[in-house]
């Protein structure tokens, strides 16, 4: 029998618990991925029935998340399995729980570059771009002109999101833009909301998303305000969307690097978004 066909006896899927959601910071941050420091919580009460835990005689050895934010869209994210369980059928059980939940919705995920023919293979996913992320160091001054984001009507806020997301996440987006330890800047001309962005503290240091914005120099004003907002000299990511050309300007004009790249995958077919607006996504486990 083939090492990846071979199964662990006593292999269990599970809806997780809330508190259980320390559990997945860990593992994302073994993995590297350094999470937000409140990104468990926050992800966990976006849908509390989208995420699933692998045990085995009640040791918590993997999870993943499949969360919906609507009847037809849905992302999954937060794949891990411990590496001494891995090649065991224990991605192969929690694929399969993902896919149960999503049902007949279109899914979304950001995948690591060696993973994406696995996902083209054997779940038919098609890749569309890939998201680079870029590193950079906080400092400098916040521009003029750039309001608290709690300054914004959260449903003007709700309905701007909906053009660079492809389902409305009001849970999600109302939890986001508070959490502790972040800043939120936002664009107004003449009444009307022309960008928003945030930067949230992760276990080592900072990732700005998302960050939305009408056009170039109103999301260059957002950055360099995020920017600012943290310790000067500290580290921060974003993860910007390679078609975004003008994104990609933003970030290489600040002297920032390519330290990982993901591929974004759908089920289906690429949701009808502004790509163009999108300057930096949200994240890469909730989309």
């Amino acid at each position: 029998m083939k090492k990846s066909h071979i199964e662990i006896k006593g292999l269990k899927i599970r809806k997780m618990r809330r508190d259980e959601a320390e559990f997945v910071t860990q593992m994302e941050a073994a993995e590297g991925w350094i999470p937000g420091i409140h990104d468990g919580e926050i992800f966990y009460e976006t849908d509390p029935d989208g995420f699933f835990i692998a045990e085995v005689e009640g040791e918590p050895i993997g999870c993943v998340s499949a969360v919906a934010y609507d009847d037809s869209y849905g992302f999954l994210g937060l794949y891990v399995v411990k590496p001494e369980f891995r090649n065991k059928s224990v991605g192969v059980k929690l694929t399969e729980k993902c896919l149960e939940r999503m049902g007949n919705r279109n899914i979304g995920l950001d995948a690591v570059v060696e993973n994406e023919k696995k996902y083209q293979d054997f779940m038919n996913f098609k890749s569309f771009y890939r998201n680079l992320r870029f590193e950079g160091r906080g400092g400098g001054e916040v521009p003029d002109g750039l309001i608290k984001i709690s300054d914004v009507p959260f449903e003007s806020l709700l309905k701007y999101d909906r053009e660079m997301f492809p389902a409305p996440r009001s849970v999600f987006l109302e939890k986001w833009i508070k959490q502790p330890d972040s800043y939120a800047f936002a664009a107004v001309e003449a009444g009307k909301l022309k960008g928003y962005g945030v930067i949230r503290k992760c276990l080592i240091g900072y990732k700005i998303g998302p960050l939305f914005a009408d056009d170039q120099i109103t999301a260059e004003k957002i950055f360099q305000a995020l920017k600012a907002s943290i310790p000067d000299e500290a580290v921060f990511v974003i993860d910007v969307p390679e078609p975004n050309e003008k994104a990609l300007e933003i970030a290489r004009k600040c002297g920032m690097e390519v330290v990982f790249i993901t591929i974004r995958m759908y089920s289906r077919e690429e949701p009808n978004i502004n790509l163009g607006k999108v300057y930096g996504s949200t994240t890469l486990e909730l989309g």
